[in-house]
């Protein structure tokens, strides 16, 4: 039987399930927390060591440090589901996020983990309790 992974993820929180085949539900395999996603762009800039100094004289996005914590949070991600297909945890992936963070998933998810992505919903549904997860994803994941 295939295993299905569902990756339910936003800038902060990411929650991976699995489905074992239909009618069997979700059981959350891993849950990965990235708090500096949540922190305030100011907290992230003085946190970080070194100055956010001058690039040429043109001025930074106020969203830089959010948007860096982000990618390294989908970084983190992909490799988690790298390291899934590499060891046969999952034969097909679904990912849910919002598009911002979609986005950065798709662009770090490596060829062949890419390849088994069958569903991408571009939504949070990462404080959606598992019932209603499921019932939400059951055309995708055929529960």
């Amino acid at each position: 039987m295939a295993i299905t992974w569902i990756l339910v993820a936003n800038a902060s929180l990411a929650k991976l399930y699995a489905n074992l085949g239909p009618n069997k539900g979700l059981k959350l395999v891993k849950e990965l927390i990235h708090p500096e996603s949540r922190q305030k762009n100011a907290e992230l800039a003085t946190d970080r060591s070194g100055s956010m100094g001058s690039t040429g004289g043109t001025m930074q996005p106020h969203s830089v440090p959010k948007t860096r914590e982000a990618k390294v949070f989908a970084q983190e991600i992909a490799h988690t589901l790298y390291q899934g297909r590499a060891t046969n945890a999952f034969k097909r992936a679904i990912i849910v996020a919002p598009p911002a963070f979609m986005g950065m998933l798709n662009n770090l998810l490596d060829a062949p983990t890419a390849h088994l992505v069958s569903d991408r919903f571009e939504k949070d549904y990462t404080k959606t309790p598992e019932p209603e997860l499921a019932s939400r994803l059951a055309t995708a994941i055929n529960l």
